[in-house]
């Protein structure tokens, strides 16, 4: 029953990918006054199958000097590790439950980073290498500031299990609590899944687009998988700690949906932000915030414990 249901979450998720691509074009296409897919099925609703057949079906084109099997494996890495992460999905019923959740949770995120940078070395591509070192820098720093806002949770709850993140906000949600740590998250998660206005790592925008620019056909399909994968986790995430976790409402979905609605609502609507200062942001502004919430939770249980 384990398998099953695993199979069936993988399934559903990648199928929600493909349905967030679809909504990201509308909403991309309403904000810029045109109207996006609509020539394909009803409204544009088989746009993404017919995507999906025309990358997975044209010619894989494989750089002369790269390293094949490092470069050919990458994508699929990064696919694996993103898929890897939805065990943690706190499932109350037939499902694996991680008792370490946040610690497998937190696992999973930095062995991301090496599928893209190794992505961007094994191309052998001045481009690639370097969109796949700033990958790096900006993936590391903010995984510091998620793990510390994490960190201050696990403190107040007092485990490592995301579905304790349920029983804690059954009568109010951390986001009354801790709002300016659920801003920084959410700004953090942009920046840690790439997006705009950080996406310094892939350049979408510019004429090179960075460490997936030798990339084409399936393994740019799984790159592309890969990212989408993460930004419906990450917003389930956002829903988990801060919004409640009712997995029987369907306002946790909506939740979700609403969530994946800001991630694209950011890119059609703000500038780049410059490299310098997003790194400075990181640093100087949401570590010590994090930081701060941490010591006070920390007193918190504290003086509970001692009373």
């Amino acid at each position: 029953m384990y398998y099953l249901n695993l199979i069936i979450l993988i399934i559903f998720v990648v199928l929600s990918v493909v349905f967030l691509t679809l909504f990201e074009r509308k909403v991309l296409g309403y904000i810029q006054y045109r109207s996006g897919p609509n020539s394909v099925g009803f409204i544009g609703m088989f746009q993404p199958f017919s995507d999906a057949i025309k990358l997975f079906s044209s010619e894989q084109m494989v750089p002369y000097m790269s390293n094949f099997l490092i470069y050919f494996f990458c994508p699929v890495f990064s696919f694996f590790v993103s898929l890897l992460t939805w065990l943690v999905f706190p499932f109350l019923v037939n499902m694996i439950d991680f008792n370490f959740g946040v610690l497998f949770f937190l696992c999973c995120t930095s062995l991301g980073v090496y599928g893209v940078m190794v992505s961007g070395w094994s191309s052998c591509s001045v481009y690639s290498l370097l969109g796949g070192l700033r990958a790096v820098a900006q993936t590391i720093s903010y995984e510091v500031s998620l793990a510390m806002i994490l960190l201050s949770f696990i403190f107040l709850i007092s485990s490592y299990s995301f579905v304790d993140f349920y029983y804690f906000q059954c009568f109010s949600w951390f986001f009354f609590l801790a709002f300016p740590l659920a801003f920084s998250w959410g700004s953090s998660c942009l920046a840690e899944t790439n997006r705009s206005p950080y996406d310094f790592a892939e350049g979408e925008f510019e004429l090179v687009s960075g460490f997936n620019v030798e990339y084409s056909s399936s393994g740019f399909a799984y790159i592309f998988l890969a990212e989408y994968c993460s930004i419906i986790f990450m917003s389930l995430l956002y829903v988990i700690i801060f919004l409640g976790c009712d997995l029987n409402s369907y306002l946790f979905f909506f939740k979700i949906s609403l969530i994946c609605f800001f991630f694209i609502w950011v890119r059609g609507t703000l500038p780049r932000y410059r490299y310098d200062k997003l790194m400075y942001m990181c640093w100087k502004s949401y570590l010590p915030l994090s930081l701060n919430y941490f010591v006070f939770f920390l007193g918190f249980k504290c003086v509970i414990f001692f009373l």
